[in-house]
C-alpha cells in the first residue's frame, strides 16, 4: 500500500485560504513561472519555476489517488470532472452529489479509515495525497498520515482557513525536512510524521 501524504500550499502563518476561501495568494505559484507543465486535466497547464516543475512533476508521477472533503470538492467545482492530478479522488461526505456517475470520484461516508483504505486500493503502490485541511487533521488523529509536504508561500494572510487546526494529539513530531526545494514564490518542504 502506498504512503499517505498531506500536500498543501500554505501561507507563512499557516493558512491555506483566506477568510473568503480565496486561494490566489497561496496557489499563485502554480502559474508564476517560466516552465509549462501540463496537468492531467486538458484545460489546465501549470506555469511554474524550474524547481517547482521538478516537485510538481514528481507528484504527478508518484500520486495514485487523492482524498479530500466535500467542502474542498464543492469549492473546486469538482474540478470540472477531472482533477489536475488525473487520478481517482475519494471524497469524504455524508451527502454525495449527483451528476458524477462515471467520473473519477468515489464518495465515502463511513469515516477516515474507509476513505484511506479506498484511496490506497485505488492508488496501488503509488502515494495517496491528502488535499484538504480537515481530512489532514482526521488522518493525523487516526495515525494514518505518513508525511507532510508543505508548499510554503511568503505571505501572511492574518486569518482564514488553517491547515492544522484542532489536531487532537498535538504536539506531533516530524522528521526532516527530508527535502527542501526553492521555487519562484514558494519553498517546497517535505517531512515524515514520527510514529
Amino acid at each position: 500500500m502506498g504512503h499517505v501524504i498531506a500536500d498543501m500550499s500554505m501561507s507563512l502563518d499557516g493558512y491555506v485560504a483566506d477568510a473568503q476561501d480565496a486561494t490566489e495568494q497561496v496557489f499563485g505559484w502554480f502559474f508564476g513561472g517560466d516552465v509549462a507543465l501540463p496537468s492531467r486535466n486538458p484545460h489546465i497547464t501549470f506555469q511554474v519555476s524550474e524547481g517547482s516543475a521538478k516537485v510538481l512533476g514528481g507528484a504527478l508521477e508518484s500520486v495514485g489517488a487523492l482524498i479530500c472533503g466535500r467542502r474542498t470538492f464543492d469549492l473546486a467545482g469538482g474540478w470540472g470532472g477531472t482533477h489536475p492530478m488525473g487520478v481517482p479522488v475519494v471524497v469524504m461526505t455524508h451527502d454525495p452529489p449527483e451528476g458524477y456517475e462515471g467520473a473519477p470520484f468515489h464518495f465515502v461516508s463511513d469515516g477516515i479509515q474507509s476513505a484511506v483504505a479506498k484511496a490506497q486500493e485505488l492508488a496501488g503502490d503509488k502515494l495517496v495525497g491528502v488535499a484538504s485541511p480537515d481530512v489532514t487533521r482526521q488522518c493525523l488523529d487516526a495515525g494514518l498520515l505518513d508525511g507532510i509536504h508543505v508548499n510554503l508561500i511568503p505571505v501572511l494572510l492574518g486569518g482564514g482557513v488553517p491547515w492544522f487546526a484542532n489536531v487532537a494529539d498535538a504536539p506531533i513530531q516530524l522528521e526532516g525536512p527530508t527535502a527542501v526545494t526553492e521555487g519562484a514564490g514558494v519553498t517546497h518542504l517535505s517531512y515524515r510524521v514520527k510514529r
